[in-house]
């Protein structure tokens, strides 16, 4: 049978509506991993048999966060690019020059899968330091059958040895590797042709692409996603991140759970966007360490009501940082997010970026994944940073030790 626990005397934010959901002296009640009841302590309904009560002493509760779009699997580091960066190459100069996504490839397919193990687990722990309870993990950085298939098999045994729930993403359609060079359309088929393979091991939860002018055109993508639609695999895609090709609307067209960094998204994609129910993932963290200047249309995916998630993008080119609170934070500041729909981005609109419908929020029927807080508001999420507010966090109805 499983344990009831009587989580009480918090402040909660149930993030369930329009507005933080503020319940005060509020109380959960789990049975095994689902949350059965929210409310004030008073109102709590007669005849409850508790097996545990756990005294929260007055904390901040929120929903546990959820990291919708993490490179976590990969060998080395690429802080000589940044530092190239930082004296003024751009991005596409590097990666026309064989460094960017390439020289990650390179240290990851010499990587064993237990280093790539060992590695990913310190960074995930790091981001459930913070109060994450589920991240997505892609792979990309292999880019032939059996690299990607070691990295998508890392990320699976992370999320059965921590306690955190774990969802991959295939992401073969990331760059053109070496051996392929001049040939993307044949690299393509390649993608294809283990996309099979690798959903058939069980290794794959959907499936994504970089659409842009120094990776893969709309048409290549098209034929990637078709694949992943005749295998049953939702899609999400790198959109718009350099400049408009259009992919946000390819994305939609195929009921894309989500379109990613958007920061050169048009009209024609917030219109398709807004018509597939296709999630908006914002990633400041990229937006920061390439010094971008050109923001996301936030305003515009706002007032079509299309949902704002936020991610830490944590990858070792472009947004090498572990902090989702702090990718919220810059959300507001660089994105003029609201600190509402900002920590709505990192819990309840980052799940449904997940395709997630079962978190995200403190209601009866949910996950109970729960963060308890050092703060007095939930708006603080977006406030401070630089250090560490979590002081508990409860996964599946267990808390983590």
């Amino acid at each position: 049978m499983d344990t009831k626990r009587l989580w009480r005397n918090a402040r909660l934010a149930t993030l369930a509506g329009a507005d933080w959901g503020l319940i005060e002296h509020g109380a959960v009640l789990t049975e095994g991993e689902h949350i059965r009841w929210v409310g004030p302590l008073s109102a709590m309904p007669a005849g409850q048999s508790v097996d545990e009560e756990i005294d929260l002493g007055g904390a901040l509760v929120t929903p546990g966060l959820v990291d919708c779009h993490t490179h976590l699997i990969y060998g080395g580091h690429r802080a000589h690019e940044a530092e190239l960066r930082l004296n003024g190459a751009s991005y596409e100069e590097i990666a026309r020059a064989g460094g960017g996504i390439r020289s990650t490839v390179a240290a990851t397919r010499d990587a064993s899968e237990d280093v790539l193990l060992a590695s990913g687990t310190a960074r995930a722990r790091a981001l459930m330091n913070e109060g994450v309870t589920t991240l997505e993990i892609k792979s990309g950085y292999g880019l032939s059958f059996e690299a990607e298939a070691r990295c998508l098999r890392a990320a699976r045994c992370l999320g059965r040895e921590l306690p955190v729930t774990v969802r991959t993403t295939y992401l073969g359609a990331h760059a053109l590797p070496p051996e392929f060079e001049g040939r993307p359309d044949a690299y393509i088929d390649a993608v294809c042709d283990w996309m099979s393979a690798l959903h058939a091991e069980g290794l794959v939860d959907a499936v994504d692409a970089f659409c842009e002018s120094i990776a893969f055109s709309p048409a290549q993508v098209a034929r990637v996603f078709t694949t992943a639609r005749q295998l049953g695999l939702p899609v999400k895609l790198h959109a718009e991140q350099l400049s408009d090709q259009h992919g946000a609307a390819l994305a939609a067209s195929f009921g894309a759970l989500s379109a990613d960094h958007l920061e050169h998204l048009g009209d024609d994609g917030i219109a398709a966007m807004r018509a597939a129910g296709t999630a908006a993932v914002l990633l400041p963290g990229a937006f920061y360490m390439l010094r971008e200047t050109k923001v996301p249309p936030v305003a515009a995916l706002r007032a079509a009501g299309v949902p704002l998630a936020v991610a830490s993008d944590h990858n070792p080119g472009t947004s090498p940082g572990l902090s989702l609170l702090l990718a919220a934070h810059m959300a507001c500041t660089f994105f003029r997010l609201t600190p509402l729909e900002a920590v709505v981005g990192i819990t309840r609109a980052a799940a449904r970026a997940l395709g997630l419908h079962d978190r995200g929020t403190l209601q009866a029927g949910r996950r109970a994944d729960l963060a308890v807080w050092a703060l007095e508001h939930p708006n603080e999420l977006t406030y401070w940073f630089g250090h560490n507010p979590c002081r508990r966090v409860i996964a599946g109805g267990v808390e983590r030790t």
